[in-house]
């Protein structure tokens, strides 16, 4: 404890999506508090090597972790690599996620396989790694989780209907969870509004790109930076639980 705060030095913290380009900084601005790292990736394994190599530069320890996150029995085998490796587990940031541009009106394109890909990961991963991390921290009697949602999940907008509803599904999973994980677990949410330079954007229309920044009272996209800064906090701190914090250059309010 510092302060009142949750002193994060020697902690373990798993971040799913780890490799991609907002994971990347939260990765980095966990390490640089202390806390050793499990970077969690789908396919990219060189690229989650590299970053955990790099973030050995903050004297922490750091791991690639394979892990399909839709998958019951991977997301266990990676909680227990996990605790085998590094001894404990404190932190999960479930920051993994898909999407597809699909208008809102162009419901034809809006299949059965497209929808049950963006919910699996979006959605039911979260809740999976969730439950497979509870007991952990449960028996350590401390832990943080921080969700990475969207401002989509706060109302009819995003990549695709499927996206938003899997956004805003995560803000309430939120809730539940910390409900039912309290008090030893805490269990927050950063929505992030547009995030240039990541997977996710990469795959919306440059309409929507140019939008996100015309729209914003300041005029530009969301700062990975200072989304990564505030799953820091939340994972320091002790009094919040089942929130959400906004992040979008003053787009969005809830």
């Amino acid at each position: 404890m510092i302060g009142g705060k949750m002193d994060l030095k020697g902690t373990v913290a798993v971040v799913t999506g780890g490799n991609g380009g907002l994971g990347q900084r939260i990765c980095h601005a966990l390490a640089a508090q202390g806390c050793h790292i499990a970077v969690v990736y789908a396919r990219s394994r060189g690229q989650a090597e590299e970053v955990a190599r790099d973030l050995e530069k903050h004297q922490v320890g750091a791991a690639a972790f394979a892990c399909d996150v839709t998958r019951r029995e991977q997301v266990q085998g990676l909680v227990d690599d996990v605790v085998k490796r590094f001894g404990r587990l404190d932190i999960l940031i479930n920051d993994a996620a898909y999407n597809k541009s699909i208008p809102f009106t162009d419901l034809d394109n809006l299949t059965y396989e497209e929808w049950t890909k963006i919910i699996d990961i979006n959605l039911t991963g979260p809740m999976l790694c969730t439950k497979a991390v509870a007991p952990v921290m449960k028996r350590q009697g401390s832990g943080r989780i921080v969700n990475i949602s969207s401002v989509a999940g706060l109302g009819p907008t995003g990549s695709s209907i499927a996206y938003a509803v899997s956004k805003a599904g995560l803000i309430h999973l939120t809730k539940c969870m910390a409900v039912a994980l309290a008090p030893e677990v805490l269990v927050n949410c950063v929505a992030p509004g547009l995030l240039e330079g990541t997977r996710a954007t990469a795959n919306l229309r440059p309409e929507v790109i140019e939008s996100g920044r015309r729209l914003s009272l300041l005029g530009k996209a969301a700062d990975k930076d200072d989304v990564a800064d505030q799953v820091v906090t939340m994972c320091r701190t002790n009094t919040t639980t089942g929130q959400t914090l906004v992040i979008d250059s003053g787009r969005t309010f809830h």
